[in-house]
């Protein structure tokens, strides 16, 4: 009897023997994912950096302190290490150059399954030819080419895969060399069996380790955070939109919820793309499926009053029927809306163009809320982020709109700035100075000689001196509702602008930078012209 098979089926037979054919073809492609770039060798408790790439951990250069960063102010990241890829060179901070404990854990199964399939397969000789990557490429003579390296040939058994990689575990298969294979089999085997059977083990392998430990889903396009745990892109940004804490280890992870300049992991995304590339697609199409269902174009509440700020308390007392209607609709839903400020000028906002309110806000989560008997309520929020609407409408009389998160940058790029920052700053010092060794110091280049660390100390100094001269805007009352100035260099600023008394519109730019340095020099600039203008303990004060 002849047995109908099913058309999607024959379309996953087809795959996976287009996926053989390949393999059995260029099995160096594959092995050359399980080899170090650096020494050759299989992996050996590898090491994903914050670029992306992998490298054995007993490859990483020696660390060395960074010179001219201070944050985050913390021994592990003041002491760098120099990629030793050539695509990249970048300086990543030590503590982000932890073992990969998903890359570790897959290179010891794959190693084992591959020793499995030798002793079965001795009697399955084949010559293994080097063929160096020079050769290739420069146009040298192959008589020069031979003084300078020699390529090496072994015979070994087991099919193409598994020679290769038994040739690379001897130390004779440089990470850039291809491979010549010529079968010595009597009857001209090229024992394509044998590399299927270890071909669909391995996919078996990669397809139960790459599950993601947030979704539970096979991982789509692999991130590996700096404690060494590996997930979905998509779902460490989910995880990092409300948590800072890695969702294996619980440790504090310092990258953007959009996951800004954090490169993916290279070698597991080649990997399920070189074994799964069937289900690759199929999760793709999936998680495109579920992101139209759910895409509405402006779902983002905006509330147009006040400033608000990240990390901070803001208090609402929500009287008009239109916001009324909001709060009870975000209260069943998320319970996040948008607070953005009034545009008092009508000034051009953006590609928005002159609208009601300014582009960015702070988006806030609803922390405590108390309906009153007549429908008016007392909200408590608290920030959690910052966004900039890129598009608004209206629903039932309250503004809605589809917005963007910002985030800061990565603490690498943060810390190369102020690094390139000071640099400069301490050139353009020394050359001043001797072209006008009795003028002070231009503001800009003074501000920018600082670290950092600096500018917040200098901040802190000030509060410190407010303190002691019982400024008001530092009363116990305040203090209690704000808390105590943060030593985070990041939040330090959001805290400073909602105690300090002076106008929205300046503090406004705080909402705009995504450098916390820049944040920093902000505070830092009110500070100065405080001082400059003498201003009493006693008084208010408007630096507008």
């Amino acid at each position: 009897m002849v047995r109908d098979v099913l058309p999607e089926a024959t379309e996953e037979i087809a795959e996976k023997t287009d996926l053989y054919v390949t393999y059995h073809s260029d099995a160096r492609h594959l092995v050359r994912l399980m080899q170090c770039p650096q020494c050759s060798k299989p992996f050996s408790t590898p090491v994903t950096l914050p670029c992306g790439h992998s490298v054995c951990r007993s490859c990483l250069p020696a660390s060395k302190p960074r010179a001219n960063i201070s944050y985050p102010n913390t021994p592990d990241r003041l002491i760098g290490v120099a990629c030793p890829l050539p695509q990249c060179g970048a300086e990543h901070a030590a503590a982000e150059c932890n073992v990969d404990v998903t890359l570790t854990k897959l290179m010891e199964l794959l190693k084992y399954d591959i020793s499995k399939h030798r002793p079965s397969a001795e009697d399955s000789p084949m010559l293994l030819e080097e063929v160096l990557r020079d050769a290739i490429d420069s146009p040298m003579e192959e008589k020069d080419l031979v003084l300078v390296v020699q390529p090496r040939s072994r015979v070994l058994h087991g099919g193409r895969l598994v020679s290769t990689f038994a040739m690379v575990e001897l130390g004779e298969l440089r990470y850039s060399s291809e491979l010549k294979y010529q079968s010595l089999s009597a009857s001209g085997d090229d024992y394509y069996d044998l590399d299927v059977a270890i071909l669909e083990r391995l996919r078996d392998v990669v397809h139960k380790e790459l599950d993601c430990l947030v979704c539970y889903n096979m991982m789509l396009d692999p991130t590996t955070t700096s404690c060494g745990h590996t997930f979905c892109r998509r779902c460490l940004a989910r995880v990092m939109d409300h948590s800072s804490a890695c969702p294996v280890c619980r440790r504090d992870l310092h990258i953007p919820a959009s996951l800004q300049n954090k490169g993916s992991n290279t070698l597991l995304n080649s990997l399920l793309a070189a074994l799964c590339p069937d289900l690759v697609t199929a999760r793709k199409r999936a998680v495109e499926a579920e992101e139209q269902v759910g895409n509405e174009d402006m779902n983002m509440p905006l509330f147009v009053c006040t400033l608000a700020l990240p990390t901070m308390p803001t208090f609402l007392h929500v009287f008009e029927p239109r916001y009324r209607l909001m709060m009870r609709r975000c209260m069943e839903g998320d319970r996040l809306f948008g607070m953005v400020m009034y545009n008092k000028t009508s000034a051009p906002q953006g590609d928005l163009g002159p609208t009601q309110f300014l582009e960015y806000g702070t988006l806030l989560e609803i922390v405590n809320y108390e309906l009153l008997r007549d429908g008016r309520s007392f909200v408590e929020t608290r920030g959690v982020g910052r966004f900039r609407i890129r598009a608004h409408g209206m629903l039932d009389g309250y503004n809605v709109g589809r917005i963007e998160r910002v985030e800061d940058l990565s603490l690498s790029e943060e810390g190369s700035l102020e690094q390139t920052e000071t640099t400069a700053a301490q050139e353009v010092a020394e050359e001043f100075s001797r072209d006008y060794p009795d003028a002070p110091l231009p503001t800009p280049v003074t501000l920018n000689l600082h670290s950092t660390q600096e500018l917040l100390d200098n901040c802190m100094e000030f509060i410190r001196e407010m303190r002691q001269a019982s400024a008001p805007w530092l009363s116990a009352r305040i203090v209690q509702v704000y808390g105590e100035p943060p030593e985070d260099p990041a939040t330090f600023p959001y805290w400073f602008a909602s105690v300090l008394p002076i106008a929205e519109e300046e503090k406004y730019a705080l909402l705009r930078t995504t450098r916390v340095r820049e944040r920093l020099k902000i505070v830092y600039s009110w500070i100065s012209r405080i001082r400059g203008q003498r201003w009493p303990s006693g008084s208010s004060c408007s630096i507008l």
